[in-house]
């Protein structure tokens, strides 16, 4: 599934309103398969924010993590499945809005940790710990020419 793409509405940063410029969506998918840690940021209980890093795989078009379910992160996501997604960089941003869900297909933990390992050299953690990211909006773009890349995707 290829998201609508448009420009980000962020008003008095400049944007441009034409479409010259924009990323495509493959700068998204090879930030996000390239990229060893990745900033989530999920609501505690008691509505506060609470950001984290966490190891992860961009797999098929989707991003995967793991995170233990009595962690901060794995009780916020039993409360509230909404989350962000953020990269380390500030010069080529990659943002993610949107919800998860727990992984439980078989044959996909078994591709998911088979890449883990490729990637981290450790296994996944174990079923009921691994999310999928459902996106809803996805946000990117380059700092060195911020107002003409600045793209967002609709899902």
């Amino acid at each position: 599934m290829t998201p609508k793409q448009s420009r980000p509405y962020m008003p008095g940063y400049g944007i441009t309103t034409e479409s010259e410029g924009m990323l495509p969506w493959s700068f998204v998918e090879e930030q996000m398969a390239k990229s060893r840690n990745y900033w989530i940021g999920s609501t505690k209980e008691d509505n506060k924010p609470h950001v984290a890093p966490v190891w992860g795989l961009w797999h098929e078009g989707a991003f995967y993590f793991s995170t233990g379910p009595a962690s901060q992160k794995g009780r916020n996501l039993a409360n509230s499945p909404a989350v962000n997604v953020h990269l380390e960089s500030g010069e080529e941003v990659v943002i993610f809005e949107g919800t998860v869900e727990v992984v439980s297909d078989k044959t996909r933990l078994k591709a998911l940790d088979k890449d883990y390992k490729a990637k981290y050299g450790l296994p996944m953690q174990g079923p009921g710990s691994i999310f999928a990211l459902k996106p809803a909006r996805a946000f990117a773009w380059r700092e060195s020419n911020f107002p003409t890349s600045a793209t967002r995707w609709t899902f």
